[in-house]
């Protein structure tokens, strides 16, 4: 199994520890019982964390006229909606809740260039909650896709993350089949889309990142 870049230095730390914790018990703890009690749930508990930062293999068909699922998870809010940061307009907001079984990297969500970033910082709310959007440590990317629409990409902490990593340059290039980023446990990513944008999900449905159909751009012209 491939480990996402992003999980290496916690792996790391995470295995120290573990790795600590487990002499002291063997030195000061004379017995064999609990050392192999402390061993075995130390490594179930090891492989879960090595889990999370999965790397799974996709083939990703790239489409310029595509708006691809940018994480795993479910469904949590179809709705128009005004998006006051960068966009400044009304716009069809699609989010996605990631629980921590979920693998976590985030992908583009469509073809295009980075014309915006900013990190927020904020408070550690669930983020299913609809406040978490505004409230939560999170970050802001806007990328302009190849026919001029702009759409907004969110990526929210949850209750649970306490850190995002992004790979959103200002000016650089956003691909489809390229990482956005990674949250690190339970998280959600918000998109902010043109209206118009015909959508292709629903309410409660689960999608895979970088495989799921989440909508198709109008053509400007035809506005």
């Amino acid at each position: 199994m491939k480990i996402h870049k992003a999980g290496y230095p916690l792996l790391f730390k995470v295995f120290v520890f573990i790795a600590f914790i487990n002499v002291l018990i063997y030195v000061f703890i004379p017995s064999d019982l609990i050392f192999r009690i402390i061993l075995v749930v130390s490594a179930v508990i090891y492989l879960l964390i090595v889990n999370f930062f999965r790397f799974p293999h996709r083939h990703i068909q790239v489409n310029d006229n595509t708006i691809l699922a940018p994480a795993d998870g479910k469904i949590v809010v179809v709705e128009e909606t005004y998006e006051p940061e960068y966009l400044k307009s009304r716009c069809i907001q699609v989010s996605i809740f990631m629980n921590i079984f979920n693998v976590h990297i985030n992908w583009f969500a469509i073809n295009g260039i980075i014309k915006y970033f900013k990190y927020h910082q904020g408070r550690y709310m669930a983020a299913y909650l609809p406040k978490s959007s505004t409230e939560n440590e999170r970050t802001t990317i806007a990328i302009e896709a190849r026919n001029g629409q702009e759409i907004v990409m969110r990526q929210i902490a949850g209750a649970m993350a306490k850190r995002i990593v992004s790979y959103a340059p200002v000016g650089g290039e956003a691909r489809q089949d390229e990482h956005a980023g990674f949250i690190k446990f339970g998280s959600r990513v918000d998109l902010f889309l043109p209206l118009g944008t015909q959508i292709n999900v629903k309410l409660g449905q689960k999608v895979t990142g970088s495989q799921t159909l989440i909508g198709t751009f109008q053509n400007p012209e035809s506005k």
